[in-house]
């Protein structure tokens, strides 16, 4: 497909509930200003609707998906898995510079694996030592940042950075696959 990954990401975030711009942005980490073009494309293909509806402070705006944005949201997580799946069989074969090669011509949809819950990050870190490097040759620096919330229920003690839970290791609702629980 030709569409660029964070589409995926922001599908998966509405299918989870993200129905507001606002919460679409804070769950993605998306800035705010991709978030917006990428919501006027994904509307312009028909993927999402926008509703108004009536509020207590006047009309207010949802995002949904359509039955076609569902559809590609299925596709995508279909193509996803299968990428995930040669790598890991690349991995298991012990090919260092064929799985190095695979990742950095797939590097742009790793973050999407990571929210859709596809990758195991436990698994990717490992990955990652095999092939001595660190996991931030492959993902981007606004998933890596202490002050966003990667998926951890457990303190690490250290001060300014939440990891209470959330966003990338799914909610147990629909496009949660697993996801990971790891301190970074």
């Amino acid at each position: 497909m030709e569409q660029e990954p964070n589409d995926v990401i922001i599908l998966s975030a509405i299918s989870q509930g993200a129905k507001k711009f606002d919460k679409i942005v804070g769950k993605t980490k998306i800035d705010g200003q991709e978030v917006n073009s990428l919501l006027e494309r994904l509307e312009e293909k028909g993927f999402i609707t926008v509703v108004e509806k009536k509020g207590w402070f006047g009309p207010k705006k949802e995002i949904t998906l359509t039955e076609k944005g569902n559809k590609e949201l299925d596709e995508r997580r279909f193509e996803l898995q299968k990428n995930w799946d040669q790598m890991v069989t690349m991995w298991k074969g012990g090919d260092k510079q064929k799985l190095q090669q695979h990742m950095e011509e797939n590097k742009s949809v790793i973050p999407s694996m990571m929210f859709l819950g596809i990758m195991d990050m436990m698994m990717f870190s490992t990955m990652m030592g095999f092939m001595g490097l660190a996991m931030t040759s492959f993902i981007p620096d606004q998933y890596m940042d202490g002050g966003h919330d990667m998926g951890s229920s457990t303190d690490t003690g250290q001060s300014g950075q939440d990891f209470s839970g959330g966003d990338f290791h799914g909610d147990g609702g629909p496009g949660d696959m697993g996801g990971f629980d790891v301190n970074f």
